[in-house]
């Protein structure tokens, strides 16, 4: 395995800096082209690319590289492009001690650098695989329809996915095997705009509708019980004047839990009517849950193997397009990339380090992957 990772270990600090430098938040179809032009050049010789439609309409399309082998078995190495950081935001990668900082870094361009290194790897031994294909995707941060691309992947043996690395709390190699299903639930209000200082009994107070909304919805968290359900408001807009009863608003929750079926109890909780104002509810963003620990237990055993050290199962609170392969792919794992922390901030970081050492570690998967 280290002849295989030699090669191409030295270059991946530079490829990130290049692929951190492109700013290409979700929705924006030129950022998303220069991304996907660079990654095409970081690919193995011979693989053959094909633009598919994204799942987000208006999108940049996807990427889809394939490489073919002569081996028994297919593996797909899955990644995405966009970020939540707008231009106005975006942060080229900067290097200060062990950390590379910058927009993507481990969210995901650090992983998506990893995936392709490990193409390239496994490229140079093609009597281990019989397809070896790179899926990139370009909404996964914003996507509130469904995933387009589980059913062209279905019959895969392997699914790797490059979201940030860590370490178990004994230090070791922690990679993903389960997550929580993830749901965005809209609350609309439609109260009655009124003079708030002569006349505030004749409105209908959309804010305060929105306001025992947030309470109720909250309420209903459980974190610690059966499906691990929380329930976060994350955004809240009502009222366009200091001095007028809110006519309409929006409130937004996060929802997480393990079994996805837990958010018809917020759905429940919410009142469809406070002082008059009434409330409309939107469930538009269900990610399923993922846990995959019992069919990657053996993947895991044999690719510490490979790795000489210790792969252990961890499990992650955020969403990933590793969730929606795991359904069809039973030997999905994500959590493939570098380590690092601060995503979706401006102190968005990885450790320089993990670079080799992480693609050591997905490198030693894929090979016990591929494994007949």
């Amino acid at each position: 395995m280290d002849a295989l990772i030699a090669e191409h270990a030295a270059a991946l600090e530079h490829e990130l800096e290049a692929l951190v430098g492109i700013s290409s938040p979700s929705g924006d179809r030129d950022g998303a082209e220069q991304a996907i032009a660079l990654c095409r050049e970081l690919l193995p010789a011979g693989a053959v690319c094909e633009r598919v439609r994204c799942s987000t309409p208006g999108s940049a399309d996807d990427l889809i590289a394939r490489l073919p082998g002569t081996g028994a078995r297919r593996l797909l190495l899955l990644g995405h492009l966009d970020t939540v950081v707008s231009h106005a935001e975006h942060q080229p990668m900067r290097v200060d001690g062990e950390r590379c900082y910058g927009t993507g870094t481990v969210d995901m361009k650090g992983g998506v650098v990893l995936s392709l290194a490990v193409s390239r790897a496994l490229a140079a031994a093609p009597e281990r695989f019989a397809e070896l294909a790179v899926l990139l995707v370009t909404d996964e941060e914003w996507r509130t329809v469904p995933f387009a691309h589980v059913e062209r992947f279905a019959d895969y043996d392997a699914c790797l996915c490059f979201e940030g690395g860590e370490r178990s709390p004994e230090g070791h190699e922690g990679v993903v095997v389960r997550r929580k299903g993830a749901g965005t639930l809209r609350v609309g209000a439609a109260g009655r705009a009124a003079h708030s200082g002569s006349v505030p009994h004749k409105g209908r107070n959309a804010l305060l509708a929105l306001a025992h909304a947030a309470i109720a919805g909250a309420a209903c968290a459980d974190p610690d019980g059966p499906d691990r359900l929380t329930v976060v408001p994350t955004v809240l807009r009502s009222g366009d004047a200091f001095n007028v009863v809110p006519a309409a608003g929006e409130l937004v929750f996060d929802l997480r839990a393990s079994d996805v079926r837990a958010f018809a109890a917020v759905v429940d909780a919410v009142p469809a009517e406070v002082g008059g104002a009434t409330l409309s509810l939107t469930m538009e963003r269900v990610w399923p849950g993922m846990d995959t620990e019992a069919a990657t237990a053996p993947l895991l055993a044999g690719g510490s193997e490979v790795l000489g050290r210790p792969i252990v199962a961890r499990s992650r609170g955020g969403a990933s397009d590793a969730s929606h392969f795991a359904a069809a792919i039973p030997v999905t794992v994500d959590g493939l990339g570098p380590r690092g922390a601060g995503a979706h901030t401006p102190d968005e970081f990885i450790l320089r380090d993990s670079l080799r050492e992480r693609t050591e570690v997905a490198l030693a998967l894929a090979l016990r992957a591929l494994q007949p």
